[in-house]
Order: C-alpha cells, then structure tokens, then sequence
C-alpha cells in the first residue's frame, strides 16, 4: 500500500509503496503551468533522449485526455531480433540496473552478460508447438518484457511503465515469414524507456503535474542523484534521398499484383506501402510543432529514440489499449476520402465513403480479423463491435472506424493482448500472415518502426498504444514517410497510389514547413477586397442577415445595419447619413412591398449609390423597375439547389459554370414579365431565375442566401460576396 508523507510541504506531495518484486519506490506529485508544461520538451528532444505523446484529437470514449513527456530517462531498453540490451543511460540507470538484471533471468535466454551499465542477452528460439491460444507465451523478447513488468509491477500506480516504439519486425518472433529485404544493421525492433520523472497534462481539469520517483534497490538510493543523460545535437544531412524508394507508377504496378492474389484466393485484403524522402532543413522539434498545427491526431507523439534517430507523427489509429488489466479495445480504420474544401463538400464526401461498398469491404474485414484476434484471448461472448463505420475527421482524410471491445478472459494479461493484435490488419492484410508475406515480396524497403506502435506498457498492467502510421522517420538527417493503401479485388491502381501520396503529404508538408511562416489564410486575404468600404446593409426583419453583414466584414468592409420595419420601410435619409460605398437589401419574410422596398431602392439610386439584393432584394429591385413576381409551386424553404451562372457575370467571377447553392423562397422573378434593362445570370435547371444584374447601373441581385450553409460548396457565397464589393463599388467609381 501507499505510505503517504506528512512533510512533504508546499510545493507537493510524497508518497511511497513496494513493488511486487521488492523494489521501493518514492512518489512525489508537483504542479506545472498547464498551457507550457509540454512545449518545452518538443526543444529538449531535439538533443536529449525522451519522448513527448499528445493526444490533440477527441472522440467521445475513445481516445484519452492525456499528454506526457520525459527526458532523460535512466534505463533504456532495446532489441534486435532476439537479441535485446537494458543499459543503464545515467548514475539512477546503474541503480536501478540490478533490478532489471534479477527480473530478466529465466530458461527462455540462451544469453546473458551483466555489468554495472548494461545487460545483453538473447532469447533462445522457441522448440515445439504451442497451440494457438498459447502463441503470445511462446520465447520472445515479449517474455523478458513480461518479467521487468512483473518485478516492477503494482496497482499503486498507473504512470510508472515502459514507453517507448515498436517496430513491425517484432511480429516475426511469433509468425516467420521468408524475408526477401534487407535489414540494415544498425535497424532496431524495439526501443523503450524508464522514465524516473514524467509530466502529465489533463485536458479535462486543465491541469499539469509533474510525477518524480526514486528508488531503491539493494540498499541503493537514486535520491540526489542528478536526472541527465547524454546529449546528441541533430543534424541533418546534406545528400540527395530522391523522391522515395518507388518511381512514380510502381505502386500501381504491385496493385496489379494483388489482385491477381484475390483473383485466386491467396488474399482477401493488404496493405502495402510506398516510402518518401525528404531532407529537413528544421530540427525535429520544429517538424513535429507543424506537424500538430496542420494534422491533429488523437496519438501524436515525437520519440528520440537515440543513435541519431527520431519519430515524429501524427498517427490516427488506436493500436491496443488494456484498462483495468480486463477491458481491451481497438479502433480499426479502413475507408478513406479526401476532406473537402469546407463543411459542406465535407458532408458530400461524407456521404460517398459511406455510401462506397469497396470501402465497406475494406472496414468490414478489418474488423472480423480484429474480432479474430480478440477471440484467441478474451472471454467467450465479451467481443463486441461497439461503434460502426464512425466517422473520425483530420486535416486532409475522412476516415470510417469501428470500435471494439473484449474482455480478458483469466490468465491473460495486457502483452497477450498486444500481441495477438501484431499487427493491425489495417497496416497488414488478410489472411493476415499472407497479406505480410505479400509486404515483403513487394514492397521496396523493410519498414522499420511503420505498422508498429508507439506507447506504453504501465507496471499496473494496463497497455495504450497506437499504430504508427501518419509518421516521420528521422534516420542520420533524412527523413521518411511510408504511407500505404488498403487493397482490395476492385481497387483501382492509380487511384491506390493517389491515396498513398494523399496520405503522406501532411507528413511532407510538415518537414517542408517546420520553421517558417504559415502560410496566409484565406480569411485574412480576403481582408483587401473590402478594405475602406463602408456598407449599409438594410434589414427586412430577416432571420440571416447577421450572416450577411458578417461575411461582408470578413472582406474588411465596415457595415453598419438599419433596420426595416414591416409597414414602415425605412427613412433614407438614415441611409443617406452613414455615406455608405454600397447598399445591400437583405433577404426577409413576405413581398418587397411590406417594406417600402421601391422607396428605398428609389431614395438610394438617387444618391447614386450601387445596390446588393438577396432574396427579397432581387424581388424588390424587379418591382421597382417595373417588373412583376410569380409564386412558386412549391416553396423552397432550407433546400438547395444547382445553379447554372453566366461566365461573363459581375457576381460569379471566379466560380464554376454551375455551383450548389441555399433557397429560402415562395416568390421568384416572373420571367416573362422582367424589366428589359436586368439580364438573367444565374437559373436552376427548370429556369427559376437566380440572379439578375442591371445594364447601366451598379445594381445586382441573387434570389439564393450566399450566406446560407448550403452555399459554401466551393466557397460560392463568400466569392459572391466578394465580387459585389468589387463589381459594384468599381462599377460606381467608373461612372
């Protein structure tokens, strides 16, 4: 149990408890500042061993509140192949390292050499045949894990763990595959750390603390000794890497290749990749600040994993999470489509990846391999699929996910169920050993740490992790990004390809960026359209026009709105007052005439100021030139519709021949009866008139809401907007 300590003063607390392997641990909790406690440690990991993971993307139960950091660990432990070292990395290493060298013992290590700073050992090969529910058991560099975890394990506390990266190698400890690439000599499986002093950030209490341990461990203390470690300044290189290890088509090529292996049955489904060069000109830190600015992702993370090697990412995939020491979960993704331009083209991919068989397929057998993986460890009935073709939304992708849970079933802990997961199918395939094999026959460079995970193994039994996809490796000043494609029969093989490239390009445009000044929003470019123009928007008790006003001053226009009353128009020498550079007439309930619109419409031509209506603006200007409206069948009330718009039009500069646009009408222009001095610039299919513009004078109207959601597909009303400032007021000026 935890032993609290009465003086521990101000600044914190202190407490202490035992392990269940003996080691005595001292716990002391000090607040920090919540919106810095990080930021600092992106700058520290450009040089020092550590780790930064955030999580900067919610979804309702799914993904934590949590960001954590360390440097400078005291134990680091890496491995190759079976081959594994626990080094001791400062003066706290080599206190804690007896601890470790009595947890590692066992009749599985056909190796062990010990000294003060390092263990090195090797796993002897498995001999016979373990059933399957027993694979995650057999001899691994899994089983050491498995002891360390052991020795250090308690239910006192959920931070003190293993954190770290795994690469995709590690899977062949328990699934051989004949390896076709290369492994270069200096590629490691595995890298994780025992941190002595940790920050968590709560998202939810907007608070930061910092936890620091001691320990002591054969009558050996680590109190005063100082937390350091080596350092090791990044460097980037100055060689050429090229574009990536394909040339542009190959990847559709082995798209080719698989179909032929779905044609006979060899595959259902596989996920190879592609990889891309880049050569930074910024540190890692400033890589992954980008990285988080443009691709927020519920498991960010940036890891110096030492030996001048770094990950960076941004992955969008939960890979194992254990709570409880039962409760196991994971989230595959499979489904992908470009995001649009704004939310409304968002809603119409949307609804063409959920309307997509293919990309049903590719989810749907993601997670019945998912579901097959959890059956080998969890409780008979547990497993269920507890969210369907979600949708989860980041900077560049729209993805379907689906949400699965089981239950431990007795005698299984968290590494079982990390390993029966390795590794995803969402970065592998199925028949999950064939799709691997089909990687390695195919793809052009082993993967390294991709298709692995990043997170950590907690001493009280819980596991949180996540894929590592969406990321950058850093190796010897060269970065990479490998990004990869789910294919299926009907996959189409410049559009897998396409998709690969789409995937990688945030990572890219992160390297590309880091360190620079972000590129000006289109909002603010918008701000010299309308710089110096004063508007007098004129408000017909209208449920939008503060939408309108305010897509007016988002050009940098200033305006000033006046009301309208039913039955009383408005006084335009109120109008006249504010000597405004444009009028515009807002949309608003029953006929122009409700409002004295001709009157107005009149007073302000008189001023030989130009006019802007919408809506009721477009019927008040055809009754006061003469013309006369006509009632719809059927009203259109929140509905869009497609508009065909003239090419030569003041309003429509810069749009496409027909854009989607929102109505809200009953009245509409009578066609036969439009004054001849208005020209028709915009209509829907069945001829309703959309908008009008006036020959000689600086009037224009539209019978649509530019402001209204349904018209920001291809940011149409904005434009609209935009081109009426500049058309009208110009269009004043030059007469």
């Amino acid at each position: 149990m935890i032993k609290r300590d009465a003086e521990a003063g101000p600044s914190g607390n202190k407490e202490s408890f035992v392990t269940a392997g003996g080691v005595e641990v001292a716990r002391s909790a000090r607040p920090d500042h919540y919106k810095t406690a990080i930021s600092g440690y992106f700058d520290k990991l450009d040089t020092r061993r550590g780790a930064v993971l955030s999580s900067n993307y919610e979804f309702p139960g799914r993904y934590s509140r949590w960001d954590i950091a360390f440097v400078d660990p005291p134990v680091a432990i890496t491995a190759r192949g079976r081959a594994m070292t626990i080094e001791a990395l400062n003066a706290r290493g080599r206190v804690l390292l007896p601890a470790f060298a009595a947890a590692v013992r066992g009749p599985d290590l056909a190796t062990l050499t010990v000294d003060d700073r390092l263990i090195s050992l090797e796993v002897a090969a498995p001999a016979g045949l373990f059933a399957e529910e027993d694979r995650s058991r057999q001899p691994s560099v899994f089983s050491v894990l498995r002891r360390i975890i052991a020795k250090f394990a308690t239910p006192e506390d959920d931070r003190l763990g293993l954190w770290g990266a795994f690469g995709y190698d590690l899977a062949f400890q328990f699934d051989s595959v004949d390896f076709k690439l290369p492994r270069p000599d200096d590629q490691r499986d595995l890298v994780l750390y025992f941190p002595d002093e940790i920050v968590i950030v709560d998202h939810h209490r907007a608070a930061a603390t910092v936890y620091s341990y001691d320990f002591v461990v054969e009558g050996k203390l680590t109190v005063g000794l100082p937390r350091d470690g080596e350092t090791l300044p990044f460097e980037a290189s100055d060689r050429d890497p090229g574009r990536g290890d394909h040339r542009p088509g190959e990847y559709a090529a082995s798209v080719a290749d698989a179909v032929e292996y779905f044609r006979r049955g060899d595959l259902f489904e596989v996920v190879p990749g592609q990889v891309f060069y880049e050569k930074p000109a910024a540190p890692p830190s400033a890589i992954a600040r980008r990285l988080q600015q443009i691709n927020p992702a519920p498991f960010g993370f940036m890891i110096n994993l030492g030996n001048a090697e770094y990950l960076v990412g941004a992955s969008p995939e939960m890979f194992v999470r254990v709570t409880n020491g039962k409760r196991v979960e994971t989230c595959p993704i499979s489904g992908t489509i470009r995001r649009g331009r704004n939310a409304i083209e968002d809603e119409e991919q949307i609804r063409r990846l959920l309307n997509s068989k293919k990309d049903e397929a590719e989810l749907t057998m993601c997670s019945d391999v998912d579901r097959n993986d959890k059956s080998r460890i969890c409780e008979p009935g547990s497993v269920r699929v507890i969210g369907r073709r979600q949708i989860e939304m980041y900077s560049r992708l729209i993805h379907t996910v689906d949400h699965i849970e089981g239950r431990l079933r007795d005698g299984m802990d968290g590494l079982d169920a990390f390993l029966s997961h390795a590794w995803a199918v969402t970065v592998t395939g199925a028949p999950k050993l064939w799709a691997m094999q089909f990687i390695e026959d195919h793809e052009k460079s082993c993967r390294a740490w991709y298709g692995g995970a990043v997170g950590a193994l907690l001493m009280n039994g819980d596991v949180n992790t996540g894929l590592t996809l969406r990321t950058i490796r850093l190796k010897d000043g060269i970065a990479e990004v490998r990004a990869g494609a789910t294919l299926l029969y009907d996959s189409v093989p410049e559009e897998e390809e396409k998709e690969t490239e789409l995937k990688a390009s945030a990572m890219i445009a992160a390297i590309r960026e880091a360190g620079t000044v972000p590129v000006v929003a289109a909002s603010v470019m918008r701000e010299a359209v309308g710089t110096g123009v004063k508007v007098v928007l004129v408000d017909h008790e209208d449920s939008f026009v503060h939408t309108l006003a305010n897509y007016f001053r988002q050009t940098g226009a200033s305006v000033k709105t006046l009301r309208a009353g039913k039955g009383r128009g408005i006084d335009p020498a109120l109008i006249a007052a504010e000597q405004p550079d444009l009028v515009v007439m807002s949309p608003g309930p029953g006929n122009p005439s409700d409002f004295e619109c001709a009157r107005t419409i009149a007073a302000v031509r008189q001023l030989g100021l130009p006019v802007f209506g919408v809506c009721l603006g477009l019927q008040a200007m055809v009754e006061t030139y003469g013309g006369k409206l006509a009632r719809l069948d059927t009203p259109y009330h929140g509905k869009p519709s497609k508009v065909a718009v003239s090419a030569n039009s003041l309003l429509f500069a810069g749009l496409p021949p027909e854009i989607v646009v929102g109505r809200y009408h009953s009245l509409a222009a009578d066609r036969p009866h439009l004054p001849e001095a208005f020209r028709v610039t915009a209509e829907t299919d069945d001829g309703v008139i959309m908008a009008i513009e006036h020959a000689s004078e600086p009037l224009a109207a539209v019978q649509f809401h530019p402001e209204s959601i349904m018209s920001l597909s291809g940011d149409a009303g904005h434009i609209i907007v935009e081109n009426a400032i500049q058309g009208l007021v110009r269009f004043r000026l030059n007469t």
